[in-house]
């Protein structure tokens, strides 16, 4: 096997950046580049953005085709080719997909190098390798617009073209008509061999696993699994995103990003602090509580962002779920109903379900009183109905 020459694009980092890192992008089968194009132009506009690498798989984009059979592994040489190419070092990576596989090969192959790993939709293998050698054989037959229709219900949550007609993802459906066949073959069939399903145990580097729960492919259930192998990872699940979430959703995909970068070590216990406390809490409310600030409360509210957010909650021993558990039970035992209702909302964005929220309220019952329980359960029905208030104004 040999090891293709990759291509990619640069974005300069924010002219205010002193040290700026490296932030190393890689898409999914059969999309370029411009999958991240709305993730890029949001971290491009923070203050502190990252370089950032955008690389290309083999007859994707701006990289040349291949012809020769190559691994996941080879995939990985190549892109640390190309960051060599423009300077080396230590750097973050995210990928979607075999994106994901490639990042995370990245992370086993060069540990001193990779700073934080993100794999979203994505695993330590994909799918099976009959699949894998189905697609190829009929991509090679018929070309990759044979697999346009298949992609589509793959790709995208119900509805999501529908909603954007003129979005994105009608247009990405496009650009894989133009994607080299047997550099899509060869692909697929790297990634019929990859399983590094033994060897995840053995990543040292912060890593952030996103899944899409209409992902149908690399399912939640399947990303919960490898984040709970992996020794220092957060899981997230996107309730309206499929397989292909930096481009669905790339504002969170953003958000995300920027909490996994600002919760290493060499972060301030303050940026770690406010990055995680924005992913957990939500723009929104951190901004109003941020614009609130008077000169009285200013040491207090730097307080809690230091030490709540940018010590105790960025501690790898527990995740973000596990860790809103435990802050519903001590709220509904503290009778903290004004916190209760934020952190209701909050572990919504770290993962827990409606029923598994409604389901700690109901065990801390047995401990804290039913009064209490009572109390919480009306204050988290009235957060799921605003929330529910909240997705039909946005439908309409």
């Amino acid at each position: 096997m040999t090891a293709p020459r990759l291509r990619g694009s640069m974005t300069a980092a924010a002219p205010r950046s002193a040290t700026p890192r490296l932030l190393v992008l890689l898409p999914s089968l059969g999309t370029t580049t411009e999958l991240w194009d709305g993730v890029v132009a949001r971290l491009a506009s923070a203050p502190d953005s990252p370089r950032i690498l955008r690389v290309d798989l083999p007859g994707h984009g701006a990289s040349p085709s291949a012809r020769e059979a190559f691994s996941v592994a080879d995939l990985a040489t190549s892109v640390l080719a190309l960051v060599d190419e423009i300077g080396g070092g230590a750097f973050d990576v995210a990928g979607d997909s075999l994106g994901g596989a490639v990042a995370l090969e990245l992370a086993l192959a060069a540990p001193e190098r990779v700073r934080s790993l993100a794999m979203f939709c994505s695993g330590a293998a994909i799918g099976t390798p009959e699949g894998w050698a189905e697609r190829a054989a009929q991509v090679r037959a018929s070309g990759t617009a044979s697999v346009v229709a298949g992609s589509a219900q793959r790709w995208f949550a119900p509805g999501y073209l529908d909603a954007h007609p003129d979005g994105p993802g009608g247009h990405a459906l496009k650009t894989l008509i133009d994607i080299d066949d047997e550099s899509y073959a060869l692909c697929c069939e790297a990634l019929a061999a990859f399983d590094r399903r033994d060897a995840v145990a053995a990543v040292r580097a912060p890593a952030l696993i996103v899944a899409g729960a209409h992902d149908q492919v690399t399912t939640s259930a399947l990303m919960a699994e490898l984040a709970a192998g992996l020794p220092n990872a957060r899981f997230v699940e996107l309730a309206h995103a499929a397989h292909l979430v930096p481009l669905e959703d790339p504002a969170e995909t953003a958000a995300l990003l920027t909490a996994l970068h600002a919760s290493g070590d060499d972060a301030s216990p303050h940026a770690r602090g406010m990055a995680v406390r924005r992913a957990v809490l939500g723009d929104a409310h951190v901004d109003r509580a941020t614009a609130a600030i008077t000169e009285e409360t200013a040491d207090f509210q730097d307080f809690i962002t230091r030490y709540a957010w940018g010590e105790v909650w960025s501690r790898p021993q527990l995740s973000r779920q596990q860790r809103s558990i435990a802050t519903l039970a001590s709220l509904v035992t503290g009778g903290h109903e004004g916190e209760l209702r934020m952190h209701v909302r909050a572990a919504l964005r770290n993962g827990l379900t409606r029923t598994e929220i409604a389901e700690v309220i109901h065990h801390t019952a047995i401990y804290a009183g039913l009064p209490a329980a009572n109390s919480a359960l009306a204050i988290m029905r009235e957060v799921f109905a605003e929330q529910n208030d909240e997705t039909e104004g946005t439908n309409g």
